[in-house]
């Protein structure tokens, strides 16, 4: 047997459809001015109620507002239903109403009849009821509350939307995480605000379900009399029955879809079901259900009291708060057992510790026992460094390694070997400052930090090593000074974009406001650690992060927009740390200048854009100046000098970079770097 062929336009009408919701909108106008017959008028009135039943339990289940969006166009249609219904009703009750109770339809003849009982007086006065209930309980609630909501979730807004940039921005969410969050951001604002519109719509039908009812009543009664020839108890029964009965298939509906606003905008921001937030949070603890236990058992026991009602729900929350006292104080389950040892996951082979310490197996009583002597010198170290530099220094993972010597240890800085030495516990390092070998019996051997020439010595040698003027070490106090030297060699790398993020967040208060105005309009947090590792590169310290934070501020605000145009604009504002930090101990900073020539020679070596200049100076020219360098510094240092060496601003970053490769320790400034009221003397020049 062939298939039916439906038309397009048949398909396009079957429900959940743009052409199916378009019909309907205008089926419901249609009624407004189309007399209806009583069986559609019943299939519409229980269209009506089912529609409200199931927007009610709808809301009920609701994990989120925001699960609803379609509840404000749902109230909009149903409360246009309604009235639709009830004008249809109106027509049959003043056309039809003196032929009898049946006149508007089985629908609201039963439920007329239901709610009267037979009276007319006490049928009315239930219906004012309910609508008083309706209209100045739930409906003005419901309305103030969406009202609040919406005025709320406007104030919100920009806060939230930083909130997503400032995330964004820091790397803890994507660009599509961010778009999903805002869409959400958008449809909360708008579904508040419709709500807030709604909420009229159900406070209006009320008002006119009692115009209609009064229109209904008094009409109809009149239309008996006077044209029908009833009698005014005739008509007042038949037209009470058939109000009542109209006001009640309409009040019932709006009374339950109030409710399901109410329910929907009383929600806010709890997460679960209505059923389970409520079941959760009263039955929470013991305490309350036991109180409540004990009240509903006092009024059982009161005179004239019915015993059983009470007696009955002082058993059920007595029984309630019995089982969460012993869920409270039950002994906690017994462990499980570990699951069976697996293969790791693949991804955890792709982690880099940062920092490493490889013991040989002959070291390992350095880091064990009751109080480890080399842990507590890594833990001294991380604070000296955080308040000495401004960040903190990343866990040093202290593991054994097989492969090395019992007596040997390797420092790796991402996962990159940097350094390694010998060690002789339970023997002391003696070190001689003056570079030559202290005259003690021992081991001789060469400091793994620095390469010193060194002596491994007894205990017992401790006291005239120190008597002869040596530097004294343990084995732990080694480890810990070659870590010491290797961070500072390699900081920069060690400050990655989780630990600048987490130094901005843990600013005060008071400078928020100055993080929020520079992140990420101007500059982006990645943006901010490369000025910060450029400054840790050249051992500056970046503890005053405020400061630094308005040189950038600053240096954008300018048009700098290269970490070397930044970067000068906020080594300027750091002078007074910088001229600190190359102060000698007479007081004064030390200075080697440049002479014109080497000036002009490296400015006219600069080649490119303003913003990307590169030094291309003859090699002869560069071994030249590095000779020259070594030459005054080692004058400089053998007459207890630790000069700085100072030029123009826009050639110290090359000078710098050359500097670096054979004195990293040695300070390079610019003029402008040096604060005014810094002491300063000249003790050599190139």
């Amino acid at each position: 047997m062939g298939s039916i062929a439906i038309p397009g336009w048949l398909r396009r009408a079957q429900p959940g459809n743009d052409v199916s919701l378009a019909l309907g909108v205008v089926a419901l106008l249609a009624v407004l001015v189309v007399p209806l017959p009583a069986v559609l008028l019943d299939m519409g009135l229980a269209i009506s109620i089912t529609l409200s039943v199931l927007m009610l339990m709808t809301s009920l289940f609701l994990k989120r507002p925001l699960d609803f969006t379609s509840f404000p166009q749902l109230l909009l249609l149903t409360t246009l239903l309604r009235l639709a219904l009830n004008v249809a009703t109106t027509r049959l009750i003043l056309t039809h109403g003196h032929e009898g109770p049946q006149a508007a339809g089985h629908v609201v003849s039963a439920f007329g009849g239901f709610l009267m009982g037979g009276d007319v007086v006490v049928g009315l006065i239930v219906f004012a009821i309910l609508l008083v209930v309706n209209f100045m309980v739930i409906t003005k609630g419901s309305g103030r509350i969406a009202e609040v909501a919406a005025r709320f979730s406007l104030d919100a807004l920009p806060g939230k939307q930083m909130a997503i940039d400032a995330d964004l921005s820091a790397g803890l969410i994507d660009e599509s995480e961010a778009r999903r969050r805002r869409k959400e951001l958008e449809e909360e604002t708008g579904f508040f605000g419709a709500m807030d519109g709604a909420a009229k719509f159900v406070r209006g039908d009320a008002i006119a379900g009692l115009i209609i009812t009064f229109i209904n009543l008094l009409g109809g009664m009149a239309i008996g009399v006077a044209r029908h020839g009833l009698s005014f108890a005739d008509s007042a029964q038949t037209f009470s029955l058939l109000t009542v009965g109209d006001g009640l298939v309409s009040q019932i509906p709006a009374l339950l879809t109030s409710v399901a606003a109410g329910i929907v905008v009383t929600k806010g921001n709890t997460e679960g079901t209505a059923d389970q937030v409520m079941i959760d949070q009263l039955g929470a603890g013991p305490k309350p259900l036991a109180l409540a236990a004990g009240a509903a058992g006092f009024m059982a026991l009161m005179p004239g009291m019915p015993m059983l009602p009470f007696l009955a729900i002082a058993g059920a929350a007595g029984a309630g708060a019995w089982a969460k006292h012993r869920a409270a104080n039950a002994p906690p389950p017994p462990p499980a057992a570990p699951p069976p040892p697996g293969d790791a996951p693949i991804a955890d082979a792709l982690r880099i510790d940062l920092l490493r310490l490889e013991l040989g197996y002959g070291l390992l009583s350095l880091a064990a026992g009751d109080a480890p002597r080399l842990t507590e010198q890594i833990k001294g170290l991380r604070r000296s460094i955080a308040q000495e530099m401004g960040f903190v220094l990343p866990s040093v993972r202290i593991q054994d390694n097989l492969s090395l010597a019992p007596d040997t240890y390797a420092i790796r800085v991402k996962e990159i070997e940097a350094g390694r030495g010998q060690l002789r516990p339970p023997l002391l390092l003696a070190i001689d400052p003056t570079g030559g070998v202290p005259n003690l019996p021992g081991e001789r051997c060469n400091e793994p930090t620095f390469g010193l020439p060194a002596l491994w010595i007894e205990e017992a040698r401790r006291e005239e090593a120190l008597a002869r003027g040596c530097t004294v070490v343990d084995a732990a106090g080694v480890v810990a000074t070659h870590i010491t030297e290797l961070v500072r060699e390699n900081m920069a790398e060690l400050l990655s974009f989780a630990e600048t993020q987490k130094l901005l967040d843990e600013l005060p208060a008071e400078h928020r406001k100055l993080v929020a105005d520079l992140v990420p309009q101007q500059i982006g947090v990645g943006g901010i650690q490369r000025v910060l590792q450029a400054l840790l590169s050249e051992r500056v310290s970046i503890r005053d992060l405020p400061t630094i934070l308005e040189g950038i501020q600053e240096a954008c605000a300018a048009g700098a927009r290269t970490v070397p145009g930044i970067l000068a604009i906020v080594r300027v504002r750091l002078a007074r740390q910088l001229s600190d930090a190359a102060r000698g101990p007479q007081g004064y900073v030390p200075m080697v200048t440049l002479t014109a020539d080497w000036e002009v020679a490296f400015t006219e070596a600069l080649i490119g854009p303003p913003e990307e200049r590169q030094l291309a100076m003859a090699p002869s020219r560069l071994s030249e100046f590095m000779e020259r360098i070594r030459a005054v510094f080692d004058a400089a240092t053998a007459a207890g000098e630790q000069p700085a060496l100072v030029c123009s601003g826009p050639i110290r970053p090359h000078v710098r970079a050359i500097v670096e490769r054979f004195r990293p320790s040695t300070m390079v400034l610019a003029h402008t770097e040096i604060h005014p009221r810094a002491r300063i003397r000249t003790v050599g020049s190139l």
